[in-house]
């Protein structure tokens, strides 16, 4: 027989809020106050919420399990899949010593630190963000910075903040799409205001990040560069998602800031480059040590790992790829036994994407990188094994936080959370983003605090007088600085830079900096439903027309799917052959 969520299981909206709040207070006294391994932090947080589930919201003991299996097993694939992938390419490169030929490329645009955390964190991160998110710019940037010479909580903490301004327009805009989707609010209307809420943050988060590395004076000092790079970047944001759509924001971003950010620091660069204080004095700009042809043959297997991902998400190859190899299985004894707070049966169905998962695009450009790398395959399967074993506690640590986030949505504590916020009346906006922010928190995911809390966000609006629009933006917008503290994104970056055992001190380092900037998106969030009005785009509010409009584009004939893979793959052979044929010798 069904089980039915009961969102205020104790009779007090306030009283249930603060007993289902109880797992997430533990789980930052776990990691912040008492700096417990991530695994373990998130082990024992998932067996109180469990207990809170079955004991408190009298939920069957077999429907916590499995709802936890469920979250656990998505954790697995694909978010994990991404992780191993994109750190295996990473150790790949330093094990056969490519990755010391991009440490001296990197050096002779800039040998300032604070320039190199902006164009790898911000800037390379934000284009991996667009093309895949789930991780992956995380796990690739960290471990870059960290090859860098980067101190690994600076080069955890610095991606985190930096992966904050494009993770709304993440993984080809999925975000945004599951957000007007859930919530009925129209798509380009939800782009719209998105895009007028996070580019602000986008011109700030470089500023914030070099004042976290560096300190406010040393920020200053290369104030241009910082400005060419956010404003540049947010200028594009803004432009792409009010005028063409939510899918190449961060794409198109990323590149125009990059190019700009490079360009720049050849013309203009501090007169004393910054270094950390564990490290020797700069000496200024290095001198390029190997040829054009060898700099590309090193660059090429995350020149090749950027062309997967961006095919990959494509829809038209997803689709293809989604007909070849995609197994879908209910999960028993869960799939439609929960009857959610809307008399709806929640579906429990796991779909095994095997060709069409990031992490499948990244293992192709690792395959591939094998021979640009000019690696044997004796020492692509060691080092394959080697990153194995490296991740093997961020992996519980990911599966088991999703589980947390699955039991939490189907347990109804969610939306016991949810519904607290909702009852903050005129100030709700403010809250708003925080909702969205707690969303992130738990499931690591700003797509999935938007499936999670859209809804709740459009009709706690339609309640209160306030354009629903605005807040379904803001949950996405304040959703993103959830992201820098949630459980899942600390372990892949403490998986990609070495610093496993270390997600307390990581979660200490980006606990204040994610509120203070939640906070800020909240404060401009009441500002833009009570002052600033005329920045909350016309939309036709007609629930039923918004639901068609926010129904993504139809996927185009399979045949088109083909057809880019084709061109997807023949591009990358002949980058591999190139690489080889330029980038003759010997890296020392």
């Amino acid at each position: 027989m069904p089980w039915k969520i009961n969102v205020d299981p104790l009779g007090s909206l306030a009283l249930s809020a603060l007993v289902a709040a109880v797992p997430i207070f533990y789980l930052f006294w776990a990691l912040a106050y008492k700096r417990m391994k991530g695994h373990w932090a998130a082990i024992s947080a998932v067996v109180i919420a469990m207990l809170i589930s079955i004991v408190a919201y009298g939920m069957p003991v077999n429907l916590a399990v499995l709802s936890t299996f469920n979250g656990f097993i998505f954790g697995l694939w694909p978010v994990c899949w991404i992780v191993v992938t994109a750190v295996y390419i990473y150790n790949l490169s330093v094990e056969t010593k490519q990755f010391e030929i991009i440490k001296n490329s990197l050096a002779t645009i800039t040998d300032d630190r604070r320039i190199q955390a902006v164009i790898i964190a911000f800037s390379f991160g934000a284009f991996l963000e667009g093309a895949a998110g789930f991780g992956t710019p995380v796990a690739i940037s960290a471990a870059m910075l960290a090859g860098l010479g980067f101190n690994p909580i600076y080069a955890c903490g610095i991606c985190l903040i930096a992966n904050t301004a494009p993770v709304a327009f993440g993984a080809i805009g999925i975000p945004i799409v599951v957000g007007a989707g859930v919530s009925g609010v129209d798509m380009m209307a939800l782009s719209k205001m998105v895009g007028r809420q996070l580019p602000f943050f986008s011109v700030l988060v470089p500023f914030y990040m070099v004042v976290v590395m560096a300190g406010w004076k040393k920020a200053v000092e290369i104030w241009p560069v910082l400005l060419v790079s956010g404003g540049s970047f947010a200028l594009t944001q803004y432009v792409v998602s009010n005028y063409i759509g939510p899918y190449l924001p961060d794409i198109l971003s990323a590149i125009i800031s990059i190019i700009a950010t490079v360009i720049f620091v050849k013309i203009w660069h501090p007169k004393e480059s910054w270094t950390f204080s564990h490290e020797t004095c700069a000496e200024g700009k290095a001198c390029l040590q190997y040829s054009f042809g060898q700099v590309f043959r090193a660059w090429a297997p995350f020149i090749l790992l950027s062309i997967f991902v961006a095919a990959w998400g494509i829809k038209p190859v997803k689709a293809y790829l989604d007909q070849i190899a995609t197994l879908k299985f209910p999960i028993t004894g869960l799939d439609k036994a929960v009857i959610d707070h809307l008399d709806k049966p929640k579906a429990a169905v796991y779909a095994f994407n095997i060709l069409s998962a990031a992490g499948t695009a990244i293992l192709f450009a690792g395959i591939l990188s094998i021979p640009v790398m000019g690696a044997s395959l004796s020492t692509a399967l060691k080092v394959a094994g080697r990153t194995l074993n490296q991740l093997k506690w961020p992996i519980v640590t990911i599966g088991t936080i999703l589980g947390f986030a699955y039991l939490y949505n189907f347990s109804g504590m969610a939306i016991t959370l949810g519904y607290a916020f909702a009852s903050t009346g005129a100030v709700f906006p403010l809250f708003a983003a925080f909702l969205g922010w707690l969303g992130v928190f738990m499931t690591g995911s700003d797509t999935s605090s938007n499936a999670l809390f859209g809804k709740l966000q459009e009709v706690t609006a339609r309640q209160l007088g306030i354009d629903p629009v605005l807040t379904v933006a803001t949950n996405s917008s304040g959703g993103v600085f959830g992201k820098m503290i949630s459980p899942q994104s600390i372990a892949v970056a403490t998986a990609a830079t070495g610093y496993v055992g270390h997600e307390g001190d990581i979660f200490r380092f980006t606990l204040k900096h994610s509120i203070i900037l939640t906070l800020i998106m909240g404060v401009l969030a009441m500002l833009q439903a009570y002052v600033f009005t005329w920045m909350i785009p016309q939309w036709e509010q007609a629930v039923q027309a918004a639901v068609q409009a926010a129904k993504p584009a139809q996927a185009a004939p399979s045949s088109d799917g083909l057809t880019y893979l084709v061109a997807t793959f023949a591009v990358s052979v002949f980058i591999v052959i190139l690489s080889r044929v330029i980038g003759k010798g010997v890296v020392k």
